[in-house]
């Protein structure tokens, strides 16, 4: 191989190539098109939450990104390294965690696979060991390290695949449904490492989940794809705000039934543990200050205003169901 070819790929007029760029991939098997014209650019340091219902390709995405399905067409760079002429090279900037805890072997015990895909990348054995301890301690694993995955419950089956795919420090992460089958203690862990990895360390990192408040909290951006194709592709903030609904919602404590009645018929409302959510179901301002003025009046603690806004799962339901416009961010 020349140093030509290995030199990564830089965009002409850019300081540096983004971390992941994704050209018209696409993945056919036979009649059966799984993945079609996927183009996608993730800079470093970026949480992508790549969404979808099942079948829809997210899994056969990673699995090109990650050379283990060849593309029919199109092109995947990593860390400016093209996976089909470089894939020694490109393969060297990814830690995967593939669904269902496949990127282990379960003959082998936890340690021994942590040096196992350490080795595998280059790294030494005194490169790995502070690593992997840190890693298995973290997931609450160091006591079973020495017994073979096979035995292990899902849970700690996912733990060990997770860990697996960080041991090697890599600068872009690909997380297929990373927290499936953990505890609740290990998935707070690994959410942590996702935020600490982007936030800290400069990481890319894509995500694939089913857990939308996950997603939610955690990516940077949402890329939703469906039936192969990405649908829309946004930043997390701007799609939630581009489909914030237009109507109110206040907060308040201390709600008497008398105060209730007197805000009229048309506003909705919520109580529970001394507080309730009033919803009103118009953006008009005089309609707000006129439930605000009444709530002052009547001595009523107003804890929040605030547009009511759905939830992801809310907007990613309403595109997959066609009820909303899609969006991108071209």
């Amino acid at each position: 191989m020349s140093e030509q070819l290995l030199k990564p790929h830089t965009t002409a007029g850019t300081a540096a190539a983004p971390a992941i760029e994704l050209r018209q991939l696409t993945k056919k098997y036979g009649h059966l098109t799984a993945v079609l014209d996927v183009s996608l650019d993730v800079p470093a340091g970026q949480v992508l939450g790549l969404l979808g219902p099942n079948g829809a390709g997210k899994t056969t995405i990673i699995k090109m990104m990650t050379s283990l399905v060849t593309p029919t067409a199109g092109t995947a760079r990593l860390g400016g390294f093209d996976i089909g002429k470089q894939r020694s090279r490109a393969v060297q900037q990814i830690g995967a965690v593939l669904e269902g805890s496949r990127n282990v072997y379960w003959s082998l015990s936890a340690w021994q696979n942590l040096l196992y895909f350490g080795r595998l990348k280059g790294l030494s054995k005194a490169e790995i060991r502070p690593r992997a301890e840190r890693l298995l301690r973290e997931l609450d694993l160091w006591d079973r390290r020495n017994e073979p995955v096979g035995g292990f419950s899902r849970g700690m089956q996912q733990k060990v695949a997770v860990a697996a795919a960080l041991v090697t420090d890599p600068p872009i992460v690909l997380l297929d449904e990373p927290i499936i089958g953990l505890d609740v203690e290990a998935a707070r862990t690994v959410r942590h490492w996702v935020r600490r990895m982007a936030r800290e360390e400069g990481k890319t990192v894509v995500l694939t989940t089913h857990q939308l408040a996950m997603a939610e909290e955690l990516a940077d951006r949402v890329a939703i794809i469906r039936d192969g194709r990405i649908i829309t592709d946004l930043p997390t903030r701007e799609l939630l705000d581009h489909y914030a609904e237009d109507r109110f919602e206040i907060e308040v404590s201390g709600m008497t039934t008398t105060v209730a009645a007197g805000l009229g018929a048309k506003v909705a409302m919520e109580s529970a543990n001394g507080q309730a959510t009033i919803q009103l179901p118009t953006s008009d301002q005089d309609a707000l200050h006129a439930v605000l003025n009444e709530l002052h009046h009547s001595s009523v603690p107003v804890l929040r205003v605030s547009r009511v806004r759905p939830s992801l799962e809310d907007i990613f339901v309403s595109l997959l169901k066609g009820d909303v416009g899609h969006g991108n961010d071209s």
